[in-house]
């Protein structure tokens, strides 16, 4: 929720002065109320997501904006279940999968995040919440073509702290083998993993480097001059 008219055409002109590599797909995601404005003015290379949706096409659902009303406007993407989602406005895993399923049928794509609260790490159990989330995803998606999963790591968000590149690694190289059990192996190798805690322009290089980290979920940095910085790290 950040924010303004006159700070987005900023931020969306130096997005279309740049040149990106060919096989990086930036997605950007402004609030729900900036959508349109977005859409219309930034390069169409450059994809555009919501931040949230909800799980039905329509409603006495005041507030709540559906996959249907994105697509009308030309959105492709949408993030669902975000920690702050779950953690702020307490959304649980059934809820996040069933919007997800909800999107997928309707022809948005999904960039579906999961990861554990600092309790849960110091507790040992970063690798049972994972598996629970995606469980719950696994059940309610079909056509995996059209989902990204982000590993966000709750204690490394927005707090300055970042996971290590090797323990950004070790997670998504489990999340991949989680992909291969619950689903198939060719789904865990072509589902793009991609990390979202505190990325920023200082770590983003080594983050790269890491052969099961696909890309990034960018936070307070997208705002900021070091997210082109970020963007042309993964080539």
């Amino acid at each position: 929720m950040n924010g303004s008219a006159v700070f987005l055409k900023t931020l969306v002109d130096s997005l279309n002065k740049e040149q990106f590599d060919e096989n990086v797909e930036v997605v950007i995601a402004p609030p729900s109320v900036y959508l349109d404005r977005v859409r219309q003015s930034v390069n169409k290379h450059i994809s555009v997501a919501a931040q949230n949706a909800y799980n039905v096409s329509s409603g006495a659902f005041t507030g709540e904006i559906s996959p249907e009303m994105l697509k009308d406007l030309g959105i492709e993407w949408v993030i669902l279940g975000h920690s702050e989602r779950r953690e702020i406005f307490k959304e649980s895993d059934e809820f996040v999968a069933s919007k997800v399923a909800h999107a997928l049928k309707v022809g948005v794509k999904v960039i579906a995040c999961i990861g554990e609260k600092l309790s849960e790490r110091e507790a040992g159990d970063t690798f049972n919440v994972v598996t629970r989330q995606l469980k719950a995803l696994v059940g309610n998606i079909n056509d995996w073509s059209n989902v990204v999963i982000a590993y966000e790591p709750v204690w490394a968000i927005g707090t300055g702290k970042v996971a290590t590149p090797q323990q950004a690694q070790e997670v998504h190289v489990f999340i991949r083998g989680l992909l291969k059990d619950l689903v198939s192996p060719e789904v865990a190798e072509s589902t793009r993993i991609i990390y979202g805690g505190s990325v920023n322009a200082g770590n983003a290089t080594d983050l790269a480097k890491e052969a099961d980290v696909d890309g990034f979920l960018v936070g307070g940095a997208s705002l900021k001059p070091e997210f082109i910085t970020i963007i042309n790290s993964r080539i």
